[in-house]
């Protein structure tokens, strides 16, 4: 039988531009001894698009080990929760096999968060699905989001575990009016983005629609823009460093920062600030 204890608990605002303006996280310092139905349980409780539990590490190369979950399941990875327990972790005298980097073991592998200073980046794992989208599924989501066809630039598979897609429109301000009919699509992952024009603070929107979880719109997503940093870049579509505004819609300010290395690596930057500090009963 469990026995109920005290945990510390915190919440971390991820990417924002200024206060309580970012996607927050929910994080149980101690995962330990929960099974997964408490886990999802208080992941719907929260209501917060993912809550995390970290937990001993399995491999020797990891620091510690993290469970994502959602309202509507677990996530093999997801990148502003990464960003927002690696934080959490530290802040809590979590102490690094490497002074430069933690090394976070998920579902979906081992993945490297960068220390510099004060801010954290991850390293963007492998997509494990990638290529031009299903003429059917194409057609599904452009119905969905109210546009006409001639209005997607490009289109792909990005998912690198979430099950994400992506379409790509001639402009920021089109992303922005998007209001899509989920209902339409309710088992997707899928996003929309969008360049600003030359000179703006910056250079594209993005936005991203996860019904298949239980997050109609969420607020700032690493994980597609980790997968789309990757996409854009990789094809001349993007600089090899730019950055994202994302969470207009859902009253929001994200600020995001996508940058490659000569090598290829995909890094994924944000603000992480510790906004609740206490302790949860489970």
């Amino acid at each position: 039988m469990v026995r109920v204890r005290v945990r510390e608990f915190v919440q971390v605002d991820v990417f924002a531009s200024g206060p309580y303006t970012g996607n927050p996280v929910a994080v149980v310092l101690d995962g330990t001894e929960l099974s997964d139905q408490e886990m999802q349980r208080l992941a719907v409780w929260t209501n917060l698009s993912e809550t995390t539990f970290v937990l001993p590490p399995t491999v020797p190369e990891a620091d510690y080990r993290l469970r994502i979950f959602t309202p509507g399941g677990e996530l093999p990875f997801a990148g502003h929760p990464t960003l927002g327990s690696a934080w959490a972790w530290l802040d809590g005298g979590g102490v690094p096999q490497h002074a430069d980097r933690i090394v976070q073991e998920c579902a979906a592998g081992l993945v490297a968060v960068r220390r510099d200073e004060d801010r954290l980046s991850f390293a963007a794992p492998p997509r494990v699905r990638e290529g031009s989208l299903e003429d059917d599924y194409l057609d599904r989501i452009v119905t969905a989001f109210g546009i006409t066809p001639d209005r997607v630039v490009a289109h792909q598979w990005v998912d690198n575990g979430p099950g994400w897609a992506v379409i790509h429109l001639p402009t920021a301000e089109e992303v922005l009016k998007l209001e899509p009919d989920l209902a339409l699509i309710p088992t997707a992952m899928v996003g929309a983005i969008g360049p600003y024009p030359d000179g703006h603070e910056y250079d594209f929107e993005l936005r991203t629609f996860a019904p298949g979880v239980g997050v109609p719109e969420d607020p700032a997503c690493g994980s597609m823009n980790a997968s789309v940093g990757q996409w854009l870049i990789s094809t001349g579509a993007a600089p090899s460093s730019y950055r994202v505004s994302q969470g207009a819609r859902v009253g929001r300010a994200a600020s995001i920062e996508v940058t490659a290395d000569p090598d290829g690596t995909v890094w994924v930057s944000g603000a992480t600030t510790t906004c609740i500090r206490g302790t949860i009963t489970l």
